[in-house]
């Protein structure tokens, strides 16, 4: 079977492209920069034989119109994920503008299944704490979070107009090989750097990125074979609070990893400050509103909601696979990374 794949040179969708390909599929990627395929893929052990790729942005109808032509299924990944307010331009360009052309193409192209990788922030709400399947669209204000909102009701859109759109929730993910060092992973590099010493109480549901990836592979396999049907499914994860996540890294590296754990609304105006002082400075400060916002809301997902009856793995065992690599890839130290 032929996928067409945008954001394959992210993380979600290079995990997601080595599951395919393992499971005896070929991919074709829509990709901006060509060279970025290599450095995705090759950690991951994917041969350059089981892929094409197509040069153009989600953003160029007749670039994504090449891509999908005769595909049997499409994986629309390509998003910007990021708190930081200097891609929120990107981000309502990619998240919300690419998911309307990729959809809509894929349709057209008579592709099936069609899988949009939306997000739990998609489901966000003020004083919601449980989403579901069911969920309403959010309604936060939240930048990232209001343009995976808007992503979501084009994606809802085509479900209810009868199209093979089946759509993934991904929770917060970490794992190895993170092509972009995206928000999660820079977070616990972060942590363990020792720039992390002041938290928002609250949580936040976390997973592993490989966990993920499995559901993609498993929602595009069944939804082609008519075996599963079209709908949508939490990517498997589990909520922790802060305390939690930072005692599950103190455990797996050894470290002492001193933190203070605060409201998160007596937080909120140093995060507001941080995003007013962030376009004029060059390195990212890791202290977004929109994170702090969060992580304050608890919202968790419902455990019986549908995760394809995937199972995530334990958490313990995502942080050491990524703290490993993080050491492997020289983005920590020996020091950094701990003694166990």
């Amino acid at each position: 079977m032929l996928v067409t794949v945008t954001g394959g040179t992210g993380f979600v969708g290079a995990h997601t492209i080595a599951e395919l390909v393992r499971a005896g599929h070929r991919a074709r990627l829509l990709v901006r920069d060509p060279a970025g395929v290599d450095t995705a893929l090759r950690p991951l052990e994917v041969s350059a034989d089981a892929i094409d790729v197509v040069v153009g942005d989600v953003t160029d109808e007749r670039a994504v119109a090449a891509a999908v032509r005769g595909a049997d299924a499409v994986l629309h990944a390509a998003s910007v994920y990021s708190f930081d307010r200097r891609q929120r331009t990107d981000m309502r360009s990619t998240n919300e503008r690419g998911t309307e052309v990729v959809l809509a193409a894929a349709r057209r192209a008579g592709a099936g299944p069609v899988v949009h990788v939306s997000s739990i922030a998609a489901l966000f709400s003020p004083g919601v704490r449980v989403i579901r399947e069911q969920s309403p669209v959010g309604t936060t204000r939240e930048p990232y979070a209001a343009t995976k909102a808007a992503s979501e009701a084009i994606a809802r859109r085509h479900q209810h107009e009868g199209a093979p759109v089946v759509i993934s929730y991904p929770p917060a993910l970490l794992g190895p090989h993170d092509p972009k060092m995206g928000d999660q992973t820079g977070r616990l590099r972060d942590t363990l750097r020792g720039l992390m010493p002041m938290w928002p109480s609250g949580g936040v549901q976390i997973g592993d990125v490989r966990d993920t990836a499995a559901l993609h592979a498993a929602l595009i396999t069944s939804g082609a074979t008519g075996s599963h049907p079209i709908g949508r499914h939490f990517g498997p994860g589990r909520y922790l609070t802060t305390p939690e996540y930072v005692r599950a890294v103190r455990e797996v590296t050894g470290r002492a990893l001193p933190a203070v754990f605060l409201p998160a609304a007596a937080m909120s105006p140093v995060g507001r400050f941080v995003d007013l002082v962030q376009p004029l400075w060059p390195w990212h400060i890791p202290a977004a509103y929109g994170a702090i916002a969060t992580v304050g809301a608890a919202t968790r997902v419902d455990p019986a909601a549908s995760t394809h009856d995937l199972k995530p793995r334990p958490f313990a065992d995502t942080v050491a696979d990524t703290v490993r690599w993080l050491g492997e890839t020289g983005s920590l130290s020996s020091r950094q990374v701990g003694h166990r």
